[in-house]
């Protein structure tokens, strides 16, 4: 069953079951105070019997003409007995009997007495006069109680049904329109498939469970995107990050072993290769970070970085890189402090490398520039390319997943490269920003607090 389902449920139960007990309640009320008025009507009774039959010697004609006139209404299946002190009825014409020694005699010692004999209601009094002591019975049928009881019961029963299904239509509506956010957020998560982890359910502005959900959701959603974008790319972002330095390896051995050296030459490539092997284990443990289910991790190898000197290093592998265009890098000195950040160096290598990549293969291999300088309590590193710059409708898009805006098919990649780093970036507590005008190249910003 569903959850509106089910709250239209409990709610249509909940409050019949409280309406079924406010309707008992005032019925049960209704009854008692019906049967305390007859009560009353004949205890009336009895006294007015008292009067007429005991004392009429003592009351004028006037007097009991008028008591016969107000009280002398005969009540629907009416009996009433005077007994005497030998419990024998007396004064009515009818002699007979009716109640039972045992009543007669809990009448004159209790003085007062009523009490219910099936549809009958009974009331007794004892009653002391100079003529002697009496007990006085007097029943009747209520019968008109019992037609008001049938008519109230008959509109009970109706209003009861009216308002069980007014009720169980308007928790039916009620329902609905409380989670109706719900259904949105179920009809925004039908539409998230492999190819577009990056797709974010809505968050409305009520601060209630489902908007909770909804951010939690993301939360996770953006959890699992970088988990499986990094998972499945993994081995494509390994071969393009440790292509160089196995290069290097490999052309340092050949060259080393292509004819006999001095000893120290031999040692030479040999720390050549071992630096190369250093960072290549630096490369594959980013890498390797990269690949877990969430970024964070890589926080936990957060260092102390000098910005500076991590740029030189790129510098000096693009340089070492056999292609036209060259890498420049410009550095605005800061008085009194260097251009230390906190950040996984391996990971912001890459990050920075990817952008760098791009530059030169979307400008087909110019030059480069890099311009390293503080804006406030942020480093700023520019990253300038010569290219044919970012067409407006596509920038907001690149740094999606698997978004390639090339159009040579030579210039195409995996669509992974700028997502990365701005990943990565953001990892950091930075921001990657691009800035692109047709014709003129594009400028890439990163901002990283220090």
């Amino acid at each position: 069953m569903k959850i509106k389902d089910r709250l239209a449920l409990y709610f249509t139960l909940t409050s019949t079951l409280m309406l079924l007990s406010v309707l008992c309640a005032v019925y049960f009320i209704f009854l008692k105070f019906m049967e305390s008025d007859f009560f009353a009507r004949l205890t009336d009774r009895t006294m007015v019997t008292a009067k007429l039959y005991l004392e009429a010697d003592e009351i004028s004609q006037e007097a009991l003409e008028k008591v016969r006139n107000q009280y002398l209404v005969k009540l629907n299946g009416e009996v009433i007995r005077i007994y005497n002190s030998k419990n024998n009825a007396s004064f009515i014409g009818d002699d007979q009997q009716y109640w039972t020694n045992q009543t007669i005699n809990k009448v004159r010692k209790e003085g007062r007495l009523q009490f219910k004999d099936g549809n009958r209601q009974v009331v007794g009094i004892f009653y002391k006069d100079n003529q002697g002591d009496f007990v006085i019975l007097a029943s009747a049928v209520d019968q008109s109680t019992f037609y008001r009881l049938e008519k109230l019961r008959n509109i009970m029963v109706i209003t009861f049904v009216m308002i069980f299904i007014i009720l169980l239509l308007s928790a039916r509506w009620i329902a609905r329109k409380i989670l109706r956010p719900l259904d949105y957020f179920i009809d925004d998560v039908k539409q998230i498939k492999s190819n577009n982890l990056d797709f974010r359910v809505a968050e409305r502005e009520s601060k209630d469970e489902i908007m909770l959900l909804a951010k939690n959701f993301n939360n996770l959603m953006a959890h699992l995107e970088n988990a499986f974008v990094l998972q499945k790319t993994f081995i494509s972002n390994a071969s393009h990050e440790l292509r160089t330095p196995v290069t290097r390896m490999m052309i340092g051995a050949e060259i080393s072993l292509s004819r006999e050296r001095e000893k120290s030459d031999y040692k030479k490539a040999l720390e050549e290769v071992l630096e190369e092997a250093e960072k290549m284990n630096n490369i594959i443990s980013g890498l390797v970070e990269l690949a877990q289910s969430d970024l964070e991790f890589g926080s936990s190898q957060i260092q102390t970085v000098d910005l500076e000197t991590l740029l030189n290093e790129l510098q000096k592998e693009w340089t070492a890189k056999i292609h036209k265009g060259k890498l420049h890098l410009k550095v605005d000195q800061i008085a009194d402090r260097g251009f230390e950040i906190q950040a996984n160096p391996t990971l912001l290598m890459i990050a920075i490398n990817n952008i760098v990549s791009n530059a030169f293969k979307f400008s087909d291999n110019q030059d480069v520039s890099c311009l390293l300088s503080a804006r406030g309590k942020q480093l700023l590193l520019t990253i300038t390319d010569k290219g044919p710059g970012i067409r407006p409708e596509i920038r907001k898009d690149i740094f999606k997943p698997f978004f390639s805006g090339a159009e040579l098919e030579a210039q195409r990649g995996n669509g992974m490269g700028l997502y990365m780093s701005s990943k990565i970036i953001q990892l950091f507590k930075g921001q990657l920003e691009v800035s692109s005008e047709l014709g003129k190249g594009s400028i890439f910003s990163i901002l990283i607090p220090f």
